[in-house]
């Protein structure tokens, strides 16, 4: 339970840092932290075929402290296959371990807002927030996702753009009702991408 604590607290770190301003998907992109910087260092030395250097930068990053953090809310032994896949060569698992992180810290996100506003948080400051802390984690791995499940990368889509459109209304604050339920539809979403991605090959590999 500690360690989840101290998890939880490291991802709600990224709030401070995230501006509360209205985009929408696929227009506008977070500014980069040090787990997300750490991850797209991974990612392109893997493309690269550089996979001692991604190695290196995995094994000593903290985009891999958080996944062991994490790991009681993670996939069993994500972090394990993640690195084999590296030692291993293995550019789609390594793609897939990555996207499967990224998505689960996001899910989280949502659910912990869905938390604050069940427990009576205002609702305009902590919609706009999450939402952008959501995106800023799932953004880096949308084009896997729709590579892999193209309608689940749409269902995110709608699904933040609808909880989005609910942190502006028109007049006065945000439903907080309606805006925890869509909370609770994106990380209903992003948990069955993570079951599916865990249950299927990787993008141009065979079964």
């Amino acid at each position: 339970m500690r360690a989840a604590r101290v998890a939880v607290g490291v991802l709600l770190a990224v709030l401070v840092a995230v501006p509360a301003i209205a985009h929408h998907t696929g227009v506008y992109t977070p500014k980069d932290n040090a787990i997300t910087e750490n991850f797209k260092q991974v990612k392109f030395a893997v493309q690269a075929g550089k996979f001692d250097v991604a190695l290196r930068l995995y094994d000593t990053g903290p985009l891999r402290a958080e996944m062991r953090a994490r790991a009681a809310t993670l996939p069993a032994g994500l972090d394990a296959r993640t690195r084999a896949a590296v030692v291993a060569h293995d550019a789609a698992e390594v793609e897939r371990g990555l996207m499967v992180f990224f998505v689960a810290l996001a899910r989280d996100l949502a659910q912990t807002a869905g938390g604050q506003l069940a427990a009576g948080a205002p609702a305009d400051a902590v919609g706009p927030r999450f939402l952008e802390a959501v995106w800023r984690y799932y953004n880096l791995v949308d084009f896997t996702v729709g590579q892999r499940d193209a309608r689940a990368s749409v269902a995110m889509r709608l699904a933040y753009d609808d909880a989005e459109t609910l942190t502006r209304p028109a007049s006065g604050a945000p439903d907080s009702a309606r805006l925890r339920a869509a909370f609770g539809r994106i990380a209903d979403i992003l948990g069955q991408l993570i079951d599916t991605a865990m249950t299927t090959s990787p993008v141009g590999r065979s079964s």
